[in-house]
């Protein structure tokens, strides 16, 4: 077990299974105390007691990212070790791919909007101001090639990724300021539940633990650089 995030509080949001228990418990391996949150509480508290068997420290909370007061009540939770918080990883998210945006109902844009997008920013108003009182910290933003890309039948999703990425960029410059590197990651097809995979070789796709190694070189960079943006592709396409 590394220590070089030692004394380091990380919080990672959609941290039950996929992209999030990888980061979890890649920052866990680090040496970070990681609290991971997601609305299914039995999932996390499995996926917490992994991190915990294999040496880690990891705590679960239920916390859906699109309510504003489950988000500040997170950070209620946490007020007594605020001052130790340096890492924050906004991963949760959800997806859309089967249907063109004329075909897509409200409800499914609104879930995708407000989980994908509206979370961040409700994760940003309640911890950067802590961060900065911190003295500075790291935000990572799990976006999506889809943020760059067309992505027919799934224009909602890729719109999110697309604002999240504006997003990432303009906090980037707001918050420099005070310390705080915000980097977003955008992978290519992960396998993971959120898309379909048809007529993909899952073993040449990305994997849960390639974001993760990524996220990890962000955390431990060098202080006086960041990377403000990473596309992460497979070496073969799948």
């Amino acid at each position: 077990m590394s220590t070089e995030l030692r004394d380091k509080l990380a919080i990672v949001t959609g941290g039950a299974r996929g992209i999030g228990a990888a980061i979890a418990a890649k920052l866990a391996e680090l040496g970070a105390e990681v609290v991971i949150t997601a609305r299914r509480i039995d999932r996390l508290e499995q996926t917490a007691a992994e991190i915990r068997k294999s040496g880690g420290r990891c705590e679960a909370v239920r916390c859906d990212v699109t309510s504003l007061p489950e988000v500040e009540a997170l950070g209620e939770k946490l007020s007594n070790r605020r001052e130790s918080l340096r890492i924050v990883v906004n991963n949760a998210g959800v997806g859309g791919f089967s249907a063109p945006l004329h075909q897509t109902n409200v409800e499914t844009w609104e879930k995708i909007m407000n989980t994908n997008l509206r979370g961040v920013f409700y994760m940003t108003r309640v911890f950067a101001p802590v961060l900065i009182g911190n003295g500075g910290g790291d935000i990572v933003n799990i976006s999506s090639l889809a943020g760059k890309n067309a992505l027919p039948n799934g224009a909602a999703y890729s719109a999110s990724k697309w604002g999240l990425n504006g997003l990432s960029y303009s906090m980037a410059e707001e918050l420099r300021g005070h310390n705080i590197r915000v980097t977003v990651v955008c992978p290519g097809s992960v396998n993971t539940e959120l898309s379909p995979h048809e007529g993909k070789n899952v073993n040449k796709m990305l994997q849960p633990g390639d974001v993760a190694h990524v996220v990890a070189m962000v955390v431990t960079q060098a202080s006086q650089s960041f990377a403000s943006e990473i596309l992460l592709r497979p070496t073969h396409k799948p």
